[in-house]
């Protein structure tokens, strides 16, 4: 682990969408940024909806993404530590990564100390003001007895069905996720200073939004949006002193 000490952040891959060659596409830009930070990369926080839509049956689980599981089973067996948080979109995690690549899975916000600065981590999905009917829809779907339900599905209905209701939900919001609504309208901005209020953060990061944004809360406290890989193949960078916001270049091949 010698010079390995900086913490990678990233969100909001959705592989699988919209079709498998652009997926394809993208899982293998995805890896070649993982190929690009290994070497330095202490832990890296994966801040969910990295698949477009993920279901764990007893005994399966959807195919494909086999370069990007190869690589973070490949990363961790390395000694890097891999945290995946579940989003809106692969919110049916169980143990399979657990017990496959040693992953650590969070289902909420997490709270994170490093060299003395304090962050606040989640997907960010269902948190701050609005959005009662997502709301509504996740203690559903995190209810134990509707999971039950759906894996009575035999795979190929369920898994069809998910990614119906997946492809409709990216239609619904289309380029509402690139643009900037204003502080006093972007949710989890407003989440991040009613915390603020009760307790400090050096920074707040989040993904879900798919827009990359880096504001300024006042009292030394920074929002993070992470961005996605669809369009912005955004990340951020911990490097003991600085949190920075950066854009993967893939080199020509």
């Amino acid at each position: 682990m010698t010079g390995k000490t900086k913490i990678f952040f990233a969100s909001d891959f959705h592989l699988g969408a919209p079709n498998h060659q652009a997926s394809l596409v993208r899982e293998k830009r995805i890896v070649s940024w993982l190929d690009s930070i290994e070497n330095e990369a202490a832990e890296i926080y994966l801040l969910g909806d990295l698949f477009d839509f993920w279901f764990e049956y007893k005994h399966t689980v959807p195919k494909g993404y086999i370069r990007l599981l190869g690589k973070l089973a490949f990363l961790s067996d390395q000694g890097i530590t891999i945290h995946i948080f579940t989003g809106n979109h692969d919110l049916w995690m169980n143990d399979y990564l657990k017990k496959e690549i040693n992953a650590i899975i969070h289902y909420g916000p997490e709270m994170r100390n490093f060299n003395g600065k304090k962050f606040y981590i989640a997907h960010g999905d269902g948190l701050g003001p609005g959005d009662h009917g997502f709301k509504l829809m996740k203690k559903v779907f995190t209810n134990k007895t509707a999971q039950w339900m759906f894996s009575r599905l035999h795979p190929n209905s369920g898994i069809a069905l998910a990614n119906f209701f997946s492809r409709k939900s990216r239609a619904k919001t289309g380029e509402e996720d690139y643009k900037f609504l204003g502080e006093d309208k972007e949710w989890l901005v407003i989440h991040s200073k009613e915390i603020l209020e009760q307790e400090h953060f050096d920074y707040f990061i989040y993904g879900h939004r798919h827009f990359p944004m880096v504001i300024d809360l006042g009292k030394n406290s920074n929002y993070i949006n992470l961005g996605d890989w669809i369009k912005y193949f955004s990340y951020a960078v911990w490097d003991g002193a600085d949190l920075e916001l950066k854009y993967f270049e893939q080199a020509e091949s």
